[in-house]
Parts: structure tokens; C-alpha cells; sequence
């Protein structure tokens, strides 16, 4: 139950005065249906209305609050000619401007021959001065109707200043003072105030540092919600942790055979993940770890090896991808290695039918088949396991929670493991994955060359294709990624299919194409001919932008690689540089780059380090947009900044860690406390913990 102390904040925004059906929807729209959703809308900039001069004084293009005799209305002759008002002061005149106005309304509003005062931004028009549609025009007495700095909020369309302001207004008055659950002596190190103060003042800004997220009114605001963030998620971990497990003991038979076959060594990054997954496997508590890897680190093989620990057991293991190209991806690395142990793989998608599909689902009911492999397939009902114990979901943040879960009814007390090949910044694995073990892989396997990385303009086009001339007289394998048009994937596909054709004009039969819209059977040919047979250079949009491994492929061209994000551009270089041929990745750019397009595509040509780049990324564009909010499972922080207060999340992941082992039931009077923060952030779920024990 949510605390009584709060009930009034999660009321309707209908509740608040001048708030009626129609204005509800729309602050829904903006931010959400409760006053607290409308409370969490900060301003983002300011007007100083404190500047009030004399008419004579009043300079251009600056907001000005001047007080004024009205002395004449000139209403205009035609709809398509202003209505003008004169006023004056001791120093000189200036004419009020309104398009489309209504007289009655202006003659009550500005009545001649009285005093009023108004505010809005000045402008000169030859040598008279001028104000266009005045934002406040008030009686003298009503001064302080006129703030003398207004918050300035993000709108949405049909909403004005006025009347988010006033409903923001009328909910502030009825927050009630909350118990503190910071800790004290930390709070007076940090200088911060209340939450409650904080907040108020946080919608009533003195001047644009007041707006700034490290002012220490937003850090108090940001640190709330992470710590929140963190405290619900360390109590879910808590609760997997205590959630049944069942040990899996393997035997390390079958991981020696893999090992011993492997062309390579193991890198210590691999052999800790490894060590870090069978360790949480024996144990009792039920397994919940992300697996994060920079491109080409070998996460596949620490996903094999972990598999077989479980296989080792008796019990059975499955890997879920989201892409039929990375399943059968993953088919081809896993297969060869499994067999030559004894051990069965199959795998399953869609593509799967008749005779062949019955085969398969009998091998996993059975259990002859130890690794399953495939795509949404593998949730349908007709699937079932005669002992699935492990389950590997690959680029995790493209599934949904139910998905997950429908994968692990599959089995008794399955141990989760998920793997990501997008390098994730430290604070975004906090409070995204905090409620998981996370284990890295730094390095990348023994002999792979570093990619030379250059940043070249879309002018020199034909430059490009001279040098891929020279490139298949060597018998090299390229890659040539088409450009991003966000709006349309027709767009897409139109690109890619026309720099197919002025290519396939000029290098024949060598060249091959393979984008989203082909079945899949097509892009199986166009991938197989690519890494097998006479084509030499492949033509694709972002579809291969994740699993695709082909280590003869030594070229990656980008064209207009300034419309990527830097994740992206890394995922795609990362195609190549698997072989033991020195690979070179081609940035095309167009004219006109912005600056920040720039700095990224400096970034790429300067370091291949993932997880660098993924902080760069996170501090160029912001969290929602290194993982794509929508699709990430990343929380949709209301205050907290993780480019600016990425220090708080680990302070608020430490605090959370103490405060459950001194109060793991969260009852002491601070704990008590705690229970009403993780309310207010509508952490409901983690409570739930804390009463079921």
C-alpha cells in the first residue's frame, strides 16, 4: 500500500484548479496523469522580468517589464493589418502590436487613460520602439501577479506557459514535508536541502545556474532517484538470489575437450567470465549475470563453455538470439566445437518445418539434444526440454521482460545468463543491470590486428572506388554499409539498392546486396555467397550490424557515417578485423558536419577500446540514447543526469548496499523512511520483497 503521506501527489492532475479534462490530457501526454508526474516536470530555462526601465531605455531584443500610460487604441482597418496601442512614460512612447486581435477584449484589457504594467521582449523598428503581444499585462496593484523570474517548461502542443505554470503552481502547494531518508551527516556534507525545499526551489530558479544539473538542488532531486534506482534493484537481486536455485555441478570433462581443440588460448578475461558463470552455477541461488563484451572479445565461446558445465550435469542448455543471421551465427561457431565433443546441438526458427521441426522438438524432449539454438521459436508452446537448467539470451535489450520469462518456464529454477556485444557505460550498467552480477571481457583474442580507421569525404567517392579496384586485385573482401535514413526504411532501401547498382555497373557480377525487406532465405544466399563464393563485395544496411562473422572481410566502408551514433559505427567496424589480414575501416562523410558529428567520428578514428567509446557516447548524446531508452529496458530517470551525476551512482549503489545489511527488512525509523522513497519513485515491486521476506 502506498503511504497516506503521499496520496495527495498521486492524486489526478484534475484535482488542481483551472485543470479540466481537456488540459489533463494534455500534461498526461507531456509528462503523465498524477500532480507528482506534473511535479517531476522541471523547468529548462528562464525569463528575467526584473529588468525595468524607462521606455527611452528599453533596449532591443531584451525582455522588460515597464510601466506605461495607455493613451491610444488604433484598431487595425483589415484582419491582415496589426491593431496598435501607444503608450507612453515621462521618457517616450512605444507602440503595442496584436495580429488577430478582438477590440473589446483590448480596449477591458488596456483601457486609455490608465496606468498599466507590461512585460515582453522589446524591439526597435526604425526609430520607434515596439512590443509584439505583450506575455502579461497587469493593473499597477497587481504587480506581483508578474514574476520577477518565470520558469520556462517544455510544452506540448495545445498547453501555453500560463496554464502549466499556474497547475504547477497549485501542486506545489500540496506537497507535505517528508520524512528525511538520507543520512544525515552525508546530507550536511553534501549542503543539500530537503526534498521538499528542494523540489520548490528546483521550479522557482533565481537565475540559469539555478537550472544547471550539478546545482545542488538537482543533485539532491537526481540523487533520490538513483538511490531509489539502486536500493530497488539490490532488493530484487536479494530476492533472485533467494529465489530457489539448484546447484549445477559439472565435471569439466567436456569444457577441457572444447578447450583443447581450440586453435587459441583463452584470454584471462574469458577464463575469469567463465569461472565468474560455473561459480554462481554450483551454487545454490539461482544465476542472474550479464555477460558484456567488446566486438569480437569472444563471448559466444564463454556461452559454449558455460553451456557445457551445465551439459556436464545431465541437464540441458539453450541459447536465444534475436536475429536469424545471429542464430545461425552462433550455429556456426558452437556446432563444430560441440560435435567434435559429443555433444548434440540443433537449432530453431521459424524457418524449421515439418519432418525436420518434429525431429528437433523430439531431441529436446527427449534430451538427446543438449544445446538448443534459436530465435522467438524457441517460446512457442509445442517446445519443450526434458531438463533445461541454462539459458544464454544474447542482445538481451531486444527481448522483453515476458519473453524472458517464457524461456525460463521452460525448465525448474533455470540460471539466466544474458550477454550484450554493446559496450556499456559503467553508470548505464548500474542502474540498467544493476540487479544482475556483470561480468567484462577486455581483451580480444590473440593475433587480431588493430583496424586502421579513416575519415574520408563522400566527395572523394570515386577515389574510394579506385582503391576498392586495387583492394580485389588482392582477392579482399569488403563490406560497404549504406546510410541511415531515420524517417523511412524505404529511404534505406532505396539507398542501398542504388549504391548497388552503380557499383554492380562498375564491378560486375562481384558484388552482392542484402538488407531487412529479404526473406530470410535470400539473405542466407546473399551472406553464403559473400563468405564462400564469387562475391567480393556486399552492399547491406545496419543488418549486419551485430553476430555477422566473416574473417576473409578486411574493408568496411560507411557512407555517411556522421548519421550513425557511435555504438552503432563500432558494432559495424567491428565486422571486420576478425581474420589475420590487416583490415581498414572507411568513415565517409558528407559537407556541413556538426560539431558533435565530428568529435565522434574522431573518437572512432582515434581508439577501437568499446567501452571507451561507450562513454564518449554517453557523454555526447546522453543515456537514452547510447542504449535507445524505448527498447533497453533503461530507466526513464525524471531528474537524474548520468552524464552529470554519474559519481552519485555509485555513492547511491554503495548507500543502498549498507543500508540493506544493517536493515535488511528496511523497519528501522531510516528504513521506514526509505519505504516511502521507493514509493514516490513507484519502486511498488521492491517493496513487495520486503514483505514477502
Amino acid at each position: 500500500m502506498r503511504p497516506e503521506i503521499l496520496f495527495s501527489l498521486f492524486s489526478p492532475v484534475t484535482k488542481l484548479n483551472g485543470v479540466g479534462p481537456r488540459i489533463a490530457k494534455l500534461i498526461d501526454k507531456l509528462r503523465g496523469p498524477n500532480i507528482i508526474d506534473l511535479l517531476w516536470h522541471l523547468p529548462s530555462g528562464l525569463i528575467d522580468r526584473r529588468n525595468t526601465p524607462s521606455i527611452s531605455n528599453a533596449e532591443a531584443g531584451i525582455v522588460a517589464t515597464l510601466t506605461v500610460d495607455v493613451d491610444q487604441h488604433f484598431p487595425a482597418k483589415s484582419r491582415r493589418l496589426p491593431y496598435k496601442i501607444i503608450c507612453s512614460d515621462a521618457t517616450g512612447t512605444i507602440t503595442l502590436i496584436f495580429f488577430h486581435a478582438k477590440e473589446d477584449y483590448l480596449r477591458k484589457l488596456l483601457p486609455e487613460g490608465e496606468k498599466r504594467i507590461i512585460s515582453g521582449i522589446i524591439e526597435h523598428y526604425g526609430n520607434k520602439i515596439q512590443m509584439a503581444h505583450p506575455d502579461h499585462v497587469v493593473e499597477v496593484e497587481n504587480r506581483a501577479e508578474i514574476e520577477i523570474i518565470e520558469p520556462i517548461y517544455p510544452l506540448t502542443q495545445g498547453l501555453s506557459q500560463k496554464v502549466l505554470h499556474k497547475a504547477i503552481k497549485n501542486g506545489l502547494t500540496l506537497i507535505e514535508e517528508l520524512p528525511e531518508w538520507l543520512d544525515k551527516a552525508y546530507l550536511k556534507k553534501q549542503k543539500w536541502p530537503s526534498w521538499n525545499t528542494a523540489l520548490i526551489k528546483a521550479h522557482t530558479p533565481n537565475d540559469e545556474t539555478d537550472l544547471a544539473p550539478e546545482n545542488i538542488i538537482h543533485q539532491r532531486l537526481a540523487y533520490d532517484e538513483l538511490l531509489a534506482n539502486q536500493l530497488a534493484l539490490a532488493l530484487i537481486r536479494i530476492h533472485m538470489r533467494k529465489k530457489g536455485g539448484r546447484p549445477i555441478i559439472g565435471t569439466d570433462i567436456i569444457k577441457r575437450k572444447v578447450i583443447a581443440a581450440l586453435p587459441f588460448k583463452l584470454t584471462n578475461s574469458q577464463i575469469e567470465a567463465v569461472n565468474d558463470i560455473t561459480d554462481d552455477m554450483s551454487s545454490d541461488g539461482r544465476m542472474h549475470r550479464l555477460l558484456q563484451g567488446d566486438v569480437g572479445s569472444g563471448k559466444t565461446l564463454v556461452a559454449l563453455l558455460s553451456m557445457l558445465h551445465a551439459i556436464e550435469s545431465g541437464t540441458q542448455a539453450a541459447l536465444l538470439a534475436p536475429t536469424e543471421i545471429l542464430a545461425r551465427q552462433h550455429l556456426a561457431t558452437i556446432e563444430p566445437l560441440a560435435t567434435a565433443a559429443g555433444v548434440n546441438v540443433a537449432l530453431l526458427t521459424s524457418r524449421e518445418k515439418g519432418k525436420k521441426r518434429t525431429s528437433i522438438l523430439e531431441g529436446f524432449t527427449n534430451g538427446n539434444i543438449k544445446i538448443a539454438i534459436g530465435t522467438h521459436a524457441i517460446f512457442q508452446e509445442s517446445v519443450n526440454f526434458r531438463e533445461l537448467a541454462f539459458a544464454v539470451i544474447d542482445e538481451q535489450h531486444r527481448f522483453g521482460v515476458h519473453q524472458r520469462l517464457a524461456l525460463t518456464s521452460k525448465g525448474r529454477n533455470v540460471d539466466i545468463l544474458v550477454m550484450t556485444a554493446t559496450p556499456i557505460p559503467r553508470t548505464l550498467t548500474l542502474t540498467a543491470y544493476g540487479d544482475m552480477e556483470v561480468s567484462r571481457l577486455m581483451e580480444k583474442p590473440a593475433g587480431r590486428l588493430p583496424i586502421d580507421t579513416r575519415t574520408i569525404s563522400i566527395n572523394r567517392l570515386a577515389d574510394v572506388i579506385q582503391g576498392l579496384k586495387r583492394a580485389l586485385e588482392k582477392n579482399k573482401k569488403i563490406f560497404w554499409v549504406c546510410p541511415l535514413i531515420e524517417e523511412s526504411e524505404k529511404l534505406d532501401l532505396a539507398a542501398a539498392e542504388d549504391r548497388f547498382d552503380q557499383l554492380k555497373s562498375i564491378f560486375g557480377e562481384r558484388i552482392g546486396l542484402v538488407h531487412g525487406k529479404m526473406k530470410a532465405v535470400e539473405k542466407d544466399a546473399s551472406m553464403k555467397s559473400f563468405k564462400e563464393g564469387h562475391v567480393d563485395i556486399l552492399v547491406a544496411t545496419t543488418v549486419i550490424e551485430v553476430g555477422v562473422d566473416i574473417p576473409k572481410a578486411s574493408i568496411m566502408i560507411i557512407e555517411h557515417a556522421e548519421r550513425f551514433g557511435l555504438a552503432q559505427l563500432h558494432q559495424l567496424r567491428g565486422r571486420i578485423g576478425r581474420g589475420s589480414n590487416q583490415s581498414t575501416c572507411i568513415l565517409m562523410f558528407s559537407e556541413n558536419l556538426t560539431e558533435m558529428a565530428r568529435k565522434r567520428l574522431n573518437i572512432m578514428r582515434d581508439t577501437e577500446d568499446g567501452f571507451m567509446i561507450s562513454e564518449e557516447d554517453l557523454r555526447l548524446r546522453g543515456a537514452g540514447e547510447v542504449l535507445g531508452t524505448r527498447q533497453s529496458g533503461l530507466p526513464e530517470f525524471k531528474f537524474a543526469n548520468l552524464t552529470a551525476h554519474g559519481e552519485l551512482v555509485s555513492t547511491a549503489r554503495d548507500d543502498a548496499k549498507l543500508i540493506l545489511e544493517k536493515d535488511p527488512e528496511l523497519k528501522t525509523e531510516r528504513g521506514i523512511n526509505l519505504r516511502i522513497l521507493l514509493y514516490l519513485f513507484e519502486r511498488n515491486a521492491a517493496v513487495k520483497f520486503l514483505r514477502s521476506g
